[in-house]
């Protein structure tokens, strides 16, 4: 589950993780009172107007049929209103948004950072996640921080430091000090970096977060480390021990199939394919997405309908489907174990005589528990489904019906 910016803050504030103070709104007065109110308590005349959507490259990216970038930086209430109302209701197009870009519904006003004082100051990039290959999580970090880290990791990736954390020991003392050390901190701004590292990668695993980013990790002209911006993923499975962090989800900024499965426990991911799946078992699953690439096709989506599968759940995962229009063709692949092939062909014609008339072609391929009475169940219904036995037969029929 993504975070916006700023309820990642408020949650690493809970670990006493320095963060740069903001205020979210979601018009373009209230993004006026915020910087009044900021201006008080930190005196500063600049603020910082950001778009809060579940996507990186803000910074650089902008809003549709306008100049205006994501990211902004004010001077005067007026000027952070005017910026607030060109974010605000817009659409912000980014490196990882895509074309179709993403709808602000909410703007953070945050306090200025870059104030002059006796030292410089200076952005890093620090993420912790978790090394599948090793089981262990990872904190990588460089010097080079800031909106173009993605170049450094292509062109330097001699400037991107790892540190494994075993998982029985936690992260040790003297790795919040060579993590500190790597990015060249001394004194005052050493100490409090130590602490920021601890504290943050505490967050990480009370939170159960499946990634944590902050980039920029800034150091204040006064010696303080903070976290400027902050994306955090959480663990969907570890959910059920944080219903508080439940309640933070924004449906909003997810695809509306996705959501729509999550309601009926299906396995769902949108693709941009023209060969709807319904399969059971995420292995087979992304077997039968090879299969059908091979056959001439390209997967409209990853459909797990799981080992509990009824003919409700898979009416439904149709339904999703069919919201599809790039969707030629249908492949239903079962391998009955736990769920029985002649629940899943209930199914299918359930689906078909609650939906109506559906257009592009089925193909089912049963097999295992029960596949000889759902073969049956199909053929005695009279819907134009078409049935194979083998992959390679239910290949053929991919083909031929995108070609």
């Amino acid at each position: 589950m993504n975070l916006h910016e700023y309820q990642a803050k408020e949650l690493l504030k809970k670990y006493n993780v320095p963060v740069q103070e903001g205020i979210p709104v979601d018009r373009a007065d209230a993004a006026e009172e915020a910087y009044k109110n900021l201006k008080v308590q930190f005196g500063n005349n600049f603020a910082v107007v950001k778009a809060q959507i579940h996507a990186g490259g803000r910074g650089k990216g902008k809003i549709q049929g306008s100049e205006q970038r994501g990211v902004a930086v004010g001077k005067s209430a007026e000027e952070i209103k005017q910026i607030a109302s060109n974010i605000l209701g817009g659409t912000l197009v980014t490196i990882q948004t895509g074309a179709a870009g993403k709808l602000v519904n909410k703007v953070l006003v945050a306090q200025d950072v870059y104030y002059p004082g006796p030292n410089p100051v200076k952005e890093f990039y620090l993420s912790i996640l978790l090394d599948r290959g090793r089981g262990q999580n990872v904190i990588m970090y460089s010097t080079e921080g800031g909106m173009d880290i993605e170049e450094v990791a292509h062109n330097t990736p001699d400037k991107i430091f790892k540190e494994w954390v075993h998982p029985g020991g936690g992260l040790l003392p003297f790795q919040a000090r060579k993590i500190a050390f790597n990015l060249g901190l001394k004194g005052e701004a050493f100490k409090n970096c130590v602490k920021f590292v601890t504290n943050l990668y505490n967050a990480y695993v009370g939170l159960d977060c499946s990634m944590l980013e902050i980039n920029p990790l800034f150091k204040t002209s006064d010696e303080k480390i903070i976290a400027v911006d902050c994306k955090m993923n959480l663990d969907d499975n570890s959910l059920m021990r944080h219903p508080d962090l439940e309640a933070l989800r924004d449906i909003s900024e997810e695809d509306p199939t996705e959501v729509e499965a999550g309601k009926y426990n299906l396995n769902f991911v949108k693709l941009d394919g023209n060969v709807g799946c319904m399969v059971n078992g995420a292995g087979l699953a992304m077997a039968t997405m090879d299969m059908i690439k091979l056959s001439g096709g390209e997967p409209a989506n990853f459909l797990d309908v799981g080992g509990t599968a009824n003919a409700t759940t898979v009416e439904a995962g149709f339904r999703i489907i069919l919201k599809d229009p790039k969707v030629k063709a249908i492949l239903i692949n079962i391998f009955g174990g736990i769920v029985r092939c002649d629940r899943v062909a209930q199914g299918v014609i359930d689906a078909y005589k609650s939906i109506g008339n559906i257009e592009v072609p089925i193909i089912v391929r049963l097999q295992g528990t029960n596949a000889e009475e759902a073969k049956k169940l199909i053929e005695e219904s009279g819907l134009k489904v078409q049935s194979a036995i083998l992959l390679s037969e239910a290949a053929a029929l991919v083909n031929k019906a995108v070609a």
